[in-house]
């Protein structure tokens, strides 16, 4: 599936909770397709939890 009709489909069941539940279900809704796809990421492979916990080091100035 192409990021495209990915897109269009995330879009729509946007647009059916907000029209359906209103602003609360439109937030949920966004809120859990981004988990989603984090998890979705992450169980690819495409990101690793370590740079998220890897300490920054020293950066001056």
């Amino acid at each position: 599936m192409s990021m495209a009709v990915a897109g269009m489909i995330a879009g729509m069941a946007l647009g059916f909770a907000g029209y359906f539940g209103g602003f609360g279900a439109f937030l949920l809704v966004a809120a859990l397709g981004a988990v989603g796809f984090v998890v979705g990421r992450l169980l690819e492979g495409d990101i690793d939890l370590r740079d998220f916990f890897r300490p920054r080091g020293n950066r001056q100035g």
